[in-house]
């Protein structure tokens, strides 16, 4: 059975740990912020989610700073955000810095979630996201992993 570990940075209105927290239940892992993993952590953790809310198109720095922390050599990894703005290929690609990245690094990507999060730093887009619907479809993401990886 593999080991999974969720690190999760989720800032303003917890948006992303809402979602982290309900695939942690599915994957029965921790789920850790970025400055509290230690190097036991990634070694042990055999499938690895990555994840925050995205802040000016991309995941937060302090997930780009464990990649040149720690060596994710190897590792499957899986990768999650919310954002309060639809996904734009060409306007914000968000996940594709961090995927390049963890490619450099060695990592196996095994899949990607993504949903809508409310922001309220624009006059309050996507209110009431993730909703139930979002953290059903979170659920589901999980179930998939822990069938495929376990």
């Amino acid at each position: 059975m593999s080991s999974f570990l969720i690190i999760c940075k989720s800032i303003h209105l917890g948006n992303t740990l809402k979602i982290a927290n309900e695939m942690a239940k599915i994957l029965e892992c921790k789920v850790l912020e970025p400055e509290k993993v230690e190097a036991e952590d990634i070694e042990e953790a055999e499938v690895i989610g990555l994840g925050s809310g995205i802040y000016y198109g991309r995941h937060h720095t302090s997930i780009f700073k464990l990649l040149d922390k720690y060596s994710f050599k190897g590792k499957r990894v899986f990768v999650f955000y919310t954002s309060a703005f639809r996904k734009v290929k060409f306007l914000n690609g968000c996940e594709d810095k961090l995927l390049n990245k963890l490619r450099k690094h060695g990592a196996e990507i095994i899949g990607v979630f993504q949903c809508r999060g409310e922001s309220r730093l624009l006059g309050g887009v996507c209110k009431g996201r993730p909703d139930e619907r979002d953290l059903a479809r979170a659920r589901e993401f999980a179930e998939k992993l822990k069938k495929k990886f376990s």
